[in-house]
């Protein structure tokens, strides 16, 4: 076994998307080969109303699957093929754009003005960038869960884990989509296949994700005052920590226990041409992509 090492571990930054919605941006818009073959993740959470209700009105994807994960409040969706829903407590979407679709997203908070929830973008591959669109809601008594017997308990999204098949399928990067809780002071190793990128969120509590006896933290190197200096970061609350490779995680939790998702895909290693929600493999296909969305072709016929 050889354990995945930490290449990176940094804090999720404030941002603002749709018609003005705070969030916290793990990564996305950077170097696309780095978390290949996933674009961008968003942390959305808000305790008032103010930080989220104005929501994510209409807006095109192309090329790209867009999957949310709501763990508070409600998110109403409607598309440009006439599907609508809602996703509660629990649920989730994976919504594959493929050759193009108009929707929205609209969050509500739950009885305490609570919303949280999760985007990962997904990349295409050049062969499915112009499949048709598709939805795949699931609610959240359809995802199996897992508890072990030192109160690990993983929800497993998508993917195979500890013998169960999460409810998503047909996915293009093959992903493992894992919502992992372990418990105060657990150590605990988690097998990923060698040929997947890999990327933990940490989202409540701390942990070291490296094989230490105590949560003492990663050695990362890291630049203070123009000079390269070693020093122990606990990933804690909305971290992303990015994986090399190996084919394990080891995550010792802290004295909070620690709750994460445990993300992993196959790379798709291909040429990304990005605009915005329009994701393709080259400029001139991000040019056609705009004069479509000018003269009204953007969304294809259904064959």
């Amino acid at each position: 076994m050889s354990i995945r090492p930490v290449i990176e571990a940094h804090r999720a930054q404030p941002a603002m998307e749709g018609a003005g919605v705070r969030l916290h941006r793990g990564f996305g818009f950077g170097d696309p080969e780095a978390f290949d073959p996933f674009l961008m993740f968003d942390d959305f959470r808000g305790d008032h109303p103010n930080d989220y209700m104005r929501g994510f009105p209409w807006h095109p994807h192309r090329g790209i699957e867009t999957i949310t994960y709501v763990l508070e409040g409600t998110v109403e969706h409607g598309d440009s093929l006439g599907n609508t829903g809602t996703l509660g407590k629990g649920d989730i979407q994976w919504m594959t754009a493929g050759s193009g679709i108009m929707h929205q997203e609209m969050p509500k908070g739950n009885f305490k003005g609570q919303m949280h929830g999760f985007q990962l973008w997904g990349n295409l591959p050049s062969s499915l960038k112009m499949t048709a669109p598709r939805y795949q809601d699931i609610k959240s008594g359809a995802i199996p869960e897992v508890t072990d017997d030192d109160g690990v308990t993983v929800r497993v999204i998508a993917g195979e884990f500890w013998g169960q098949k999460g409810p998503v399928d047909g996915v293009a990067a093959d992903p493992q989509y894992l919502d992992v809780t372990v418990p105060a002071g657990v150590k605990k190793r988690f097998k990923i296949d060698t040929y997947r990128r890999a990327f933990a969120y940490v989202f409540q509590g701390s942990a070291a994700f490296v094989d230490a006896s105590t949560p003492s933290g990663v050695l990362l190197e890291k630049e203070v005052m123009g000079q390269e200096v070693n020093i122990r970061d606990m990933s804690g609350n909305r971290t992303v920590v990015r994986f090399g490779s190996g084919d394990e995680v080891v995550v010792q939790a802290g004295e909070e226990g620690v709750r994460f998702l445990l993300v992993s895909g196959a790379p798709i290693e291909e040429p990304v041409a990005w605009h915005g929600p329009i994701v393709m493999n080259t400029h001139a296909e991000i040019q056609q992509a705009v004069r479509e969305l000018r003269n009204g072709t953007f969304i294809k016929p259904a064959h």
